[in-house]
């Protein structure tokens, strides 16, 4: 299991339901502003209207037979007292049962919509000034972070190819090694062969000029010297004994001086195959060590520099998202105040 690659993914995770939180948090505290704004203004439209009703019941208190509501029905100068409908938009007579007067249809009209669409020109420039440097800022961090994943690709290939020019010196000093360690091997064994050859050959040499095969007559001398005495004879004289025996001893010596030279080499070669071995296989270790620290720098790099790109996307994302709603809410919150 890769566990590094699992913390990634439950960070990115984590980083992602805080976002989502945070976007849910603004969207509760807009509907609580708006809530809150809506009921200000229900509040002073039912204060308005009850000022208007205190108002008008004051002024039908006080007013004279000739400006009462009914008078306009008997007096002989309402066709040269009349006035058009509607004088201006704010004109006492256009109440609701009038209907002189609908939503849209105010005097300054054309003006007010010619307003609106400028500022909603405005606006929608002004937006499309902000996408426009977000998409240059994210067009250039994308080419930074794309020229750093070069040069850094650029730095483990070069980090591998030292790594394959030291593995493959190493062969080489390894199969030079092998190949001298063969030839010696090969010359020792070529003169353990020539040495047994040369005392085999000495050994029969000897054993056919022996005075044992060769029958050597001073052995069984008569006394007056003309013959040999064969059934005296009973072998070699002492001196001769004492000289075969003294070979003999030389012989051993020589065999057990040559074991212990063949011991030594055999031990001496044996020591540098070990010390050979240990250091292939602590540089063999070193490069695997330093391969890791490598290979964990580069995933620390690559972790953080993802988090700070899909950080950076999602504030340009809420930045993007933002600025279209409140634009909205400014449009119709300006034309219901109007």
């Amino acid at each position: 299991i890769d566990k590094d690659a699992l913390d990634v993914q439950v960070k990115e995770r984590k980083i992602q339901e805080a976002i989502e939180k945070a976007r849910h948090e603004k969207f509760a505290n807009d509907m609580k502003r708006n809530d809150r704004l809506m009921c200000l203004l229900e509040e002073q439209q039912k204060r308005e209207i009850k000022d208007m009703n205190k108002a008008l019941k004051e002024f039908q208190k006080n007013q004279t037979p000739e400006t009462r509501r009914e008078f306009d029905l008997n007096d002989p100068q309402a066709l040269k007292k009349d006035r058009p409908a509607r004088v201006s938009d704010t004109d006492p007579r256009c109440t609701i049962s009038g209907m002189q007067k609908f939503a849209g249809e105010d005097l300054n009209y054309e003006q007010r919509m010619k307003f609106q669409k400028e500022q909603l020109r405005e606006w929608s420039l002004q937006q499309q000034k902000d996408w426009k440097t977000a998409l240059a800022d994210q067009k250039l961090a994308d080419d930074l972070y794309d020229k750093y994943r070069v040069e850094i690709d650029r730095k483990i290939m070069e980090l591998q190819r030292q790594e394959e020019e030291s593995r493959r010196a190493v062969c080489t000093a390894t199969k030079d090694f092998n190949r001298i360690q063969a030839a010696e091997l090969a010359y020792k064994k070529e003169l353990d062969k020539s040495q047994t050859l040369r005392d085999n050959m000495d050994e029969i040499t000897f054993l056919l000029r022996g005075d044992f095969l060769s029958e050597n007559p001073a052995q069984a001398l008569s006394p007056l010297g003309d013959r040999v005495l064969v059934d005296r004879w009973k072998g070699m004289s002492p001196e001769q004994l004492m000289a075969i025996h003294h070979y003999q001893k030389e012989q051993v010596q020589e065999n057990l001086r040559m074991k212990e030279q063949e011991r030594q080499r055999d031990a001496e070669w044996d020591r540098q195959r070990v010390q050979a071995a240990r250091a292939q296989i602590l540089l063999e270790r070193e490069q695997q060590r330093q391969h890791r620290e490598r290979r964990r720098d580069l995933d620390f790099m690559n972790a953080e520099l993802s988090q700070e790109q899909r950080a950076k996307n999602i504030y340009l994302k809420e930045e993007a998202y933002s600025n279209v709603p409140t634009a909205q809410y400014y449009a119709q919150f300006n034309t219901t105040t109007r």
